[in-house]
């Protein structure tokens, strides 16, 4: 989708990519820090960096934009740190379609300079201008970081269970998606000098978000046009991962369909094509795609009035919305 407010969002966007090459650190040794400097440069959206500085540019002028810079980098640092340690842990080949770090390198060089990114996240948070707030920041930092971890241990919990439920399902999303995506606009609000509650207000805004984007994301899965999401239709279905649209599905299908999916979901065949085409029809038979979307769109909803009900600059609460519209609206 075009951008109304592009040439703002490209501000902030080159501030950050500015900020971040003085900060990617050529140091010794290379076998620990080349990894870092390696899974910085290869992109991503920066979306929770953005995040930061809107919110920290939503209530001050450009100065006190830079204030949010310490909290940006962190979090976009913190970020890729958990994605070194999810390829490893996932096995993963790629990662923005470049060679994970454990396969550029070796499964130790990704622990270890994943390790070291973490400690330089905080390294990073804590270079904020107004010291005062730092303690406020860290909490935050904390609690988030540890929501992340938390979140990534249910998932791979599920994986081993066959009871998960929607309760559980989506409290795993919140902890492992949302919670960062409301952590960054929180501190980013709070080093511009934000007062708590409209912290509180970014932080349930990006909170909703979060499990808005996760719930849309399965939906593309399943039911996207492969051409656009340049991803593989149905690859959930083939890994037999329980998204929100198979645990929805368990819920609401009849005892033999029920089965049936569940069945589906126990085995891989060589040719996975009957299987995404008999799973999408039984969801389809439920109307699985609509519920799960009308799902989307009440947390879409619920973060809007959040966003409301902050008292910041109209002007930057309107581009954050954009950028929260095109998460949620997204084809690909």
């Amino acid at each position: 989708m075009p951008f109304r407010h592009l040439s703002q969002i490209q501000e902030l966007h080159q501030l950050f990519l500015d900020k971040l090459a003085d900060s990617i650190w050529s140091s010794e040794p290379r076998g620990l820090y080349e990894p870092i400097e390696y899974i910085l440069s290869i992109g991503g959206k920066r979306v929770r960096p953005l995040l930061a500085l809107m919110a920290a540019r939503m209530f001050g002028d450009a100065e006190d934009c830079r204030a949010g810079l310490p909290v940006a980098l962190a979090v976009e640092v913190f970020h890729n740190f958990t994605l070194l340690h999810d390829d490893v842990m996932d096995e993963s080949p790629l990662r923005r379609g470049q060679p994970t770090v454990h396969e550029k390198w070796d499964v130790n060089t990704a622990i270890l300079s994943g390790d070291l990114m973490l400690i330089k996240a905080y390294d990073l948070l804590s270079r904020l201008p107004d010291r005062s707030r730092l303690p406020e920041l860290l909490d935050t930092f904390n609690r988030v970081a540890t929501g992340v971890c938390e979140g990534q241990q249910y998932d791979v919990d599920f994986e081993r269970r066959s009871d998960v439920t929607i309760e559980e399902y989506l409290k795993m999303i919140e902890l492992k998606t949302a919670v960062l995506l409301g952590g960054a606009l929180e501190m980013g609000a709070l080093a511009a000098g934000a007062s708590r509650a409209d912290a509180d207000h970014l932080y349930a805004f990006g909170r909703l978000t979060g499990l808005a984007f996760q719930v849309h994301d399965d939906l593309l899965d399943t039911f996207g046009d492969g051409a656009q999401t340049g991803k593989l239709t149905g690859n959930d279905i083939i890994r037999n991962k329980k998204t929100f649209l198979y645990i929805k599905a368990v819920e609401d299908l009849e005892a033999g369909e029920r089965e049936e999916l569940i069945h589906w979901f126990s085995h891989s065949p060589k040719d996975p094509a009957p299987k995404v085409a008999r799973v999408t029809e039984l969801m389809r038979l439920r109307r699985i795609p609509e519920l799960v979307g009308e799902m989307r769109d009440t947390f879409q909803s619920e973060a809007y009035a959040h966003l409301d009900a902050v008292s910041g600059d109209p002007a930057w609460k309107a581009v954050l919305r954009e950028v929260a519209d095109s998460l949620l609206r997204r084809e690909s």
